[in-house]
């Protein structure tokens, strides 16, 4: 993918006059990023905003002795720093770390000073919406790691992918290992725990692809 299919496939971007894409690409640049290099610290200023071109970028704390949490796995052609831009200080609370070779295209975060054109106010109404679904995400995730069980935890996460996909069979985008640390649990738990479910017939897995057999029963009861 290029830099210019990237804006346009791009959610604060999609459907906007190519022009506005000409004027976002005249003032951007590409950086390349190895497996494992380090984008963005805690406290770090961000003042970019960032389009994630080819590769994988982790959004994670990290602890002091070097365990990890992972907040979030941001794909092509998702944006970064959308939730920091919009901030006072626009430091971040957390790391971004390149999950494999990753080109991302940075531009500033600054696009819509000075006057207020139609364009620049589509991009205004875009980042309130893009801020809005990173908060909401964040609000599902508080959800799941409320739950004080393991098998809890699964379920709440796979009905939560079964009611956003409308299916009971979902491709979640993270591997076991992504999936144990978004989860908060230790990864050979959660295959054990993953087997013993699988094994009482409530769910099937292969890889990253789950059907969770109770969900229709569960929408069934939720209906008035």
């Amino acid at each position: 993918m290029t830099e210019e299919q990237a804006l346009q496939r791009c959610e604060l971007f999609a459907g906007l006059p190519e022009q506005v894409r000409d004027i976002v690409l005249q003032k951007g640049t590409v950086r390349l990023y190895a497996r494992g290099q380090v984008l963005l610290t805690p406290q770090e200023r961000l003042d970019q905003l960032g389009v994630v071109v080819t590769g994988r970028i982790h959004q994670m704390h990290i602890s002091p002795d070097g365990e990890y949490q992972l907040m979030a796995a941001i794909d092509p052609p998702r944006i970064l720093g959308a939730d920091l831009v919009c901030t006072r200080t626009r430091l971040a609370p957390y790391h971004l770390l390149a999950a494999e070779v990753t080109r991302v295209f940075w531009f500033p975060g600054d696009l819509w000073d000075g006057d207020l054109l139609p364009w620049k106010m589509a991009l205004l109404e875009r980042l309130v919406q893009i801020v809005s679904h990173i908060n909401m995400k964040k609000e599902y995730r508080l959800a799941i790691l409320a739950q004080r069980g393991l098998r809890q935890r699964i379920l709440t996460y796979l009905t939560m992918q079964a009611d956003k996909h409308g299916t009971a069979t979902v491709r979640v985008p993270f591997s076991r290992e992504e999936m144990a640390s978004f989860l908060c649990v230790n990864r050979s738990a959660l295959s054990h725990e993953l087997s013993r479910m699988a094994a009482e017939g409530l769910i099937d897995f292969h890889k990253n692809v789950f059907t969770l057999h109770n969900w229709e029963k569960g929408r069934e009861g939720l209906c008035p």
